[in-house]
C-alpha cells in the first residue's frame, strides 16, 4: 500500500472515530430522554433494585445495538463516499498533486500522470521541476518562493498563485499548462504545496490564432490598397485606414473626426445621402461610383460599398465604407471593347474552340484566309483544315505542348476550302480559369505561304550558285567534309580538283558579262555531265570551280575523270552567232595524306596545284607536289614578319563610323586594323590577315585589337565621346576553348568601361563551322555584356535554322548586295529578305557599303536605318573620329525618308528594274553584250510589274497613266537606237544615249513621286 493510500485511510479512520463518539453521545442523550428513571437511578445507585439494574442493562443493550447499527450504516456511507472521492480525485479533468516543501511529489492523481505521460508511481518522490521546460522553471520556482514568503503557518491555506508555463512529457514533447499553486500546512504540521494543472495547449493555439487573426485583419485594413472607413450617420469619420488617410493628405488620427460629406460635391452629396438613409436591415448595402480628383490633379474613379449597422429598433447607428480605385478597371473595360474590335478586324485569322476542340467562333480574317465562312466553321473540329502533310507525331507534340505548357507556336500546312494547301504561322494558347481548368483554346494564324516560298528561295541561294545552279562554297564545304569522313571509313581516296577557266577574262572584256554568263552556264552543265552521280561540282565564284571526286581506289582512279573534265572545258562554246574558244587548268590533291589536313587546306593545295598548271601552259591538270613547300616557306617568313610587327607596335587601329541615317545619330564605329609598315607604308587588312588565317598569331592579334579598342574607349570617355565599337573576331580566335575566359581577363583590365560598349562581329561562315560551340560562346559573352553581330550576312548559309540557333543581336548585310541594289533587282530582293528576316527574328540590322546618298535613301525605304560606308565616312584614325562626329550632318533627303508600305514595294522594284533594263541596253549598244534586253514594253520585267501595279482599279490606272506613257516612249526610243546599231551606225546610237538616260531619269522620278504619295 502506498503512502498516499495510508494517508487516505488514516483520514477516513479519524472521521469514523469522531462519528462513533458523536453516536455514543447521541445514544446517551436519547436514553436520558426515554428513561429518566434510569438516569436518576444511575445517579442514585444506592436506590436501584436488581430489576432496575436488569432493566437498565437491557436498555443499554438495545441502545448499543442501535448504535452499532447506525455505526455500520455510517461506515458503509463513509466507504461509498471514500470511493467516490477517490474516483473524483483520480479522474478529475485536471492534474492534481501534493508537493512537499522541497518540491517532491507526495501525492498525484491519475490524470496528472496521464498528462505527463508517466505511471503515477513514477511521479512519487520525484521533483516536479523535471517535468517543466527548462526555460520556464524560473516561473515555477518564483511562484513557490512567493507563496512561502507570504505563508501564515497558523492557517490551513494561504495565497494561491496562477501561472502558465510549458510542461515536458516523459517522451520529450511539450505542452502548455496552467498551474494553480497553493501552500498549506498539513494536520501533522508539515508545509505542503497543492497544485492543479490543466492542459491549455488548445487554448494557447486558439489564443495564438486569435492574435494572428487580429493582426491579420488589422494589417489588412491598414495596408490594403482599398479605402476603409467607419462613420456616424451624420458623416463624422470614426475610423480611417492608412490608404484613405493618404488619399486626403491626412494621417489616420487627423482624419478621424472629419466629416466625410464635406469631401463630396453638392451633386454627389444630394445623390448619396438619400440612398444611405433608405438602407434597411433587409437591404443594408449601397454601392456607387464617384469621381475624385487626387492631390496632383489626376481624375480618378472610385467605387464605394457602404454597409449600414442597426440597433434593436432597426435605426441606423453607423456605416462601414470600403472603396477602391476602379479607373484602371474602367480603362480595361474600354480595352476589352477595343479587343472585341481587334478580333473582328485583325489581319490574322482567329479561331476560338471549346476544350474538346469544337469551334465556337472565328473572325473575318479566318474566312479570308481559309475560305470557310463562320457558319461553315461553327461546331466543326479544326481538322477540317488538315492538309494531310503532317504525321500523327506532329499533332501529338502540339497537344503535349498545349497540355503541359499552355501554348504552342509553330508552322503548319493547312488546306483552304477550295483545296489549296497553304502554310500558316500559328499560335495556340489555352485560356484557363482560376483553378487551372481549360476553358477555351485560342488560335491566331497568318498565311505565310509567300514567306515560305521566299525562304526556300533564300535557302537555295544560300547553298547554290545563282548563275549555274551548282553548289556554292558553303554547300561544297559540307560535301567535302562528308566525303572526307566517307573516305576514312571506307579506306578509299578522295580527290579535290580546283578548276579555273583559261581566257575567260578576255571573253568578258570583249563580249560582255552576259556572254560570259552564258559561257559559265554551258561549261557548268558540260562538267556536271562529265562527272559521276556521287561526285560534286561547285562554283566558288567568277570562273573558279571545285570538284570533289569520291570512291577512288587509288590516285590513278581519278585520271579518266580529269581527262573528261578537260575535254568538257576544251570544246568551244556557242553563244548566239559567236563561237568562243575556252579551256581550263586543273589542280588536284588527294585525301587522306600522311599528315592530318583540314578541308580548307585541301582547297588551298588544289588551288596551288592549279596555279602550277597555269604556269605550265594551261589546259592541263597538275597534282599537288613539293612545289608547295616553297610557298609554305614564304608563308612562314610572312608569319615571322607579322609577329615582329606585333612586337614592334606597327599595327594601328582605324575606325569607321556607324550612323542612323534617319536621325543622324552616330551609333558606333567599326574597329579596323591597319599595318603601318616601315617600308611599304599603310597596309590594308587584305595584305596580311589572309596570311595569319588559322594561325596561332591570329589569336594574339585579335586580343591585341580588343585591348587597344578598350583603351581607346577610355580616352574617348574622357573627351565626352560615348560610342559602341564593333570588333571583328576571326574563326581561329572564336573557336578557342578558353575564348570567353580570355575575353573576361581583357575586360577586367578596363573596369571603367561599362558593359555593352563593345560588339563582336563574326563572319557568318566562321560562326557556322561549329554552331553549337559558337552558340554557347555567344550566350556566355552575353553574361559579360558583350553582344555579337553576324558579319557578311547572306554570303554564307543564311539558314533560318542557324539564325534561330545563333542568338546574335545584329545582322550585318554584306556590301556586295548593297553596292548593286540600285540596278540589280535580285540584290534588292535579297536585301528585302534579309531585312525581313531580321525583323521576324527580332534582330537589329545594319548595312555596310553605303557609298552614295541614293543607296542610303533606298535602304531607309526598305526599313533599314543603320549603315556604314564610304558614302558616310571612310575609316579614320582614332584621333580624327571626335572631330568628325562633331561635324557630321545627315543628308536632308535621308532625314525625310521613311520606310515605305509593303504594298508600295513593287514601285521600288520597278525603279531598279528600269535601271537594270537601261543598263543592259547600254551594254548592248557598246558591244559588251551579245543580245539586247526585251524590247516589247509589255513583255519586259518592268512592264510586267507595271501591269500588276495597274491591276488595282480605275484609280490605279489614272496614277500610272503618265508612267505608262513614259515607259512606252523609252521602249520606242530604244527600238530606234537598236535600229541604228543593227544597220551599222552604232555611233548614232551612242550619241543619243544621253537622251535615253534623261527619259530613264524622268520615268524614275515619276515612280518616286508615287512612292511619296503612298
Amino acid at each position: 500500500m502506498t503512502r498516499s493510500d495510508n494517508k487516505t485511510d488514516q483520514s477516513a479512520n479519524g472521521m469514523l472515530k469522531l462519528m462513533a463518539a458523536e453516536l455514543r453521545q447521541r445514544a446517551e442523550t436519547r436514553c436520558k430522554d426515554k428513561h429518566p428513571s434510569l438516569t436518576h437511578c444511575s445517579e442514585q445507585p444506592g436506590t436501584q433494585t436488581p430489576q432496575d439494574l436488569v432493566h437498565e442493562l437491557q436498555v443499554h443493550q438495545i441502545e448499543l445495538e442501535m448504535q452499532n447499527e447506525e455505526l455500520r450504516q455510517t461506515q458503509q456511507n463513509l466507504e461509498a463516499s471514500r470511493a467516490k472521492y477517490v474516483d473524483l480525485y483520480d479522474f478529475a479533468p485536471v492534474g492534481y498533486c501534493t508537493l512537499s516543501e522541497n518540491g517532491l511529489v507526495v501525492q498525484a492523481n491519475l490524470n496528472l500522470a496521464r498528462l505527463l505521460g508517466v505511471a503515477r508511481g513514477a511521479l512519487l518522490r520525484q521533483s516536479l521541476s523535471r517535468f517543466i521546460h527548462k526555460e520556464d522553471q524560473d516561473i515555477y520556482y518564483l511562484a513557490r518562493k512567493k507563496l512561502l514568503s507570504t505563508a501564515d503557518t497558523n492557517e490551513l491555506s494561504t495565497e494561491v498563485r496562477d501561472c502558465e508555463l510549458r510542461m515536458r512529457k516523459s517522451d520529450g514533447t511539450t505542452f502548455w499548462g496552467h498551474m494553480t499553486i497553493s501552500h498549506v500546512t498539513s494536520e501533522s504540521g508539515e508545509q505542503e504545496f497543492r497544485l492543479v494543472v490543466r492542459d491549455i495547449d488548445a487554448h494557447k493555439l486558439q489564443q495564438r490564432k486569435l492574435q494572428e487573426s487580429e493582426i491579420h485583419y488589422r494589417t489588412l485594413a491598414e495596408d490594403m490598397p482599398l479605402y476603409v472607413a467607419t462613420s456616424l450617420i451624420d458623416g463624422t469619420l470614426t475610423y480611417v485606414n492608412e490608404a484613405l488617410a493618404s488619399l486626403i493628405d491626412r494621417s489616420p488620427e487627423q482624419a478621424t473626426g472629419l466629416n466625410y460629406f464635406e469631401y463630396l460635391s453638392q451633386e454627389d452629396r444630394d445623390m448619396l445621402v438619400p440612398r444611405l438613409a433608405a438602407l434597411t436591415p433587409a437591404q443594408p448595402l449601397e454601392s456607387h461610383e464617384q469621381p475624385f480628383t487626387t492631390l496632383d490633379g489626376q481624375q480618378r474613379i472610385h467605387q464605394w460599398v457602404n454597409r449600414a449597422f442597426f440597433d434593436a429598433d432597426d435605426q441606423i447607428t453607423h456605416f462601414q465604407s470600403v472603396g477602391q480605385d476602379i479607373t484602371d478597371r474602367k480603362h480595361s473595360e474600354d480595352q476589352l471593347k477595343l479587343a472585341a474590335g481587334v478580333f473582328t478586324h485583325a489581319l490574322e485569322g482567329i479561331m476560338i474552340t471549346e476544350p474538346d476542340a469544337r469551334i465556337i467562333d472565328v473572325n473575318d480574317s479566318f474566312t479570308l484566309i481559309t475560305g470557310y465562312t463562320r457558319e461553315d466553321a461553327l461546331g466543326q473540329n479544326p481538322r477540317m483544315l488538315s492538309s494531310g502533310r503532317h504525321e500523327t507525331v506532329f499533332f501529338a507534340g502540339m497537344w503535349d505542348s498545349l497540355l503541359n505548357q499552355g501554348s504552342w507556336v509553330g508552322e503548319i500546312w493547312n488546306r483552304r476550302k477550295n483545296g489549296e494547301v497553304f502554310a500558316e504561322l500559328q499560335t495556340i494558347s489555352a485560356v484557363r480559369d482560376t483553378n487551372g481548368k481549360v476553358l477555351n483554346y485560342i488560335s491566331l494564324f497568318s498565311d505565310i505561304t509567300a514567306l515560305k516560298k521566299h525562304q526556300t528561295h533564300l535557302e537555295h541561294i544560300a547553298h547554290f550558285d545563282a548563275l549555274t545552279n551548282l553548289p556554292n562554297r558553303v554547300l561544297l564545304a559540307d560535301r567535302l567534309h562528308q566525303g572526307m569522313s566517307q573516305a576514312q571509313r571506307r579506306f578509299q581516296k578522295l580527290a579535290v580538283v580546283f578548276l579555273d577557266l583559261d581566257g575567260f577574262k578576255e571573253i568578258n572584256d570583249q563580249h560582255g558579262h552576259d556572254t560570259g554568263d552564258q559561257v559559265l552556264i554551258t561549261l557548268a552543265q558540260r562538267m556536271k555531265e562529265a562527272l559521276r552521280e556521287g561526285d560534286t561540282l561547285a562554283r566558288l565564284g567568277g570562273d573558279e570551280f571545285v570538284s570533289v571526286l569520291i570512291d577512288l581506289q587509288d590516285t590513278e582512279s581519278c585520271l579518266p575523270l580529269l581527262k573528261r573534265l578537260l575535254a568538257a572545258t576544251s570544246l568551244p562554246v556557242q553563244v548566239g552567232k559567236l563561237q568562243l574558244p575556252i579551256s581550263a587548268s586543273l589542280g588536284v590533291t588527294f585525301y587522306p595524306q600522311d599528315q592530318e589536313v583540314e578541308a580548307d587546306q585541301l582547297l588551298r593545295q588544289a588551288d596551288q596545284a592549279m596555279y602550277q598548271a597555269k604556269l605550265s601552259g594551261k589546259n592541263r591538270y597538275q597534282f599537288f607536289d613539293a612545289t608547295q613547300d616553297s610557298h609554305l616557306r614564304d608563308h612562314h617568313e610572312s608569319l615571322k614578319r607579322i609577329r615582329l610587327a606585333l612586337e614592334s607596335r606597327e599595327f594601328v587601329m582605324y575606325y569607321q563610323p556607324k550612323v542612323n541615317m534617319h536621325n543622324g545619330d552616330v551609333t558606333g564605329a567599326e574597329a579596323l586594323i591597319r599595318w603601318q609598315h616601315p617600308e611599304k607604308g599603310l597596309l590594308a587588312p587584305a595584305a596580311f590577315l589572309p596570311v595569319i588565317e588559322n594561325q596561332g598569331i591570329a589569336v594574339e592579334i585579335g586580343e591585341w585589337v580588343i585591348d587597344t579598342v578598350l583603351g581607346q574607349l577610355e580616352i574617348w570617355d574622357g573627351a565626352g565621346l560615348d560610342l559602341t565599337v564593333s570588333i571583328n573576331i576571326g574563326a581561329r580566335q572564336l573557336q578557342q576553348a578558353d575564348f570567353v575566359d580570355r575575353l573576361k581577363s581583357i575586360l577586367a583590365k578596363h573596369p571603367d568601361i561599362q558593359q555593352g560598349r563593345i560588339e563582336l562581329e563574326v563572319l557568318e561562315t566562321s560562326a557556322l563551322e561549329d554552331i553549337a560551340q559558337v552558340s554557347q560562346v555567344i550566350d556566355d559573352c552575353a553574361n559579360l555584356g558583350v553582344k555579337f553581330a553576324l558579319d557578311d550576312f547572306g554570303t554564307g548559309y543564311s539558314s533560318l535554322t542557324y539564325l534561330k540557333r545563333l542568338d546574335v543581336a545584329v545582322l550585318k548585310i554584306d556590301q556586295s548586295f548593297v553596292r548593286d541594289m540600285l540596278d540589280d533587282p535580285d540584290d534588292l530582293a535579297i536585301l528585302e529578305g534579309v531585312i525581313g528576316l531580321a525583323n521576324a527574328f527580332r534582330r537589329e540590322v545594319i548595312a555596310e557599303g553605303v557609298e552614295t546618298i541614293e543607296h542610303g535613301e533606298m535602304l531607309l525605304q526598305l526599313g533599314c536605318e543603320s549603315a556604314q560606308g564610304y558614302g558616310i565616312a571612310r575609316p579614320m584614325p582614332a584621333d580624327q573620329l571626335l572631330q568628325w562626329t562633331n561635324c557630321w550632318q545627315v543628308p536632308e533627303i535621308w532625314s525625310k525618308s521613311t520606310s515605305i508600305r509593303h504594298e508600295d514595294l513593287p514601285l521600288l522594284y520597278a525603279i531598279v528594274e528600269h535601271r537594270a533594263w537601261v543598263g543592259s541596253l547600254e551594254r548592248y549598244l557598246k558591244g559588251r553584250q551579245l543580245l539586247p534586253p526585251q524590247m516589247d514594253h509589255l513583255e519586259c520585267r518592268f512592264g510586267h510589274l507595271l501591269e500588276r501595279l495597274r491591276g488595282n482599279g480605275p484609280q490605279s490606272l489614272a496614277r500610272f497613266q503618265r508612267i505608262d506613257s513614259l515607259h512606252k516612249q523609252v521602249h520606242d526610243f530604244a527600238t530606234e537606237l537598236c535600229k541604228h546599231y543593227v544597220s551599222g551606225h552604232p555611233e548614232d546610237a551612242l550619241q543619243q544615249l544621253d537622251e535615253l538616260n534623261r527619259l530613264r531619269d524622268e520615268l524614275i522620278e515619276q515612280l518616286k513621286q508615287l512612292l511619296v504619295q503612298g
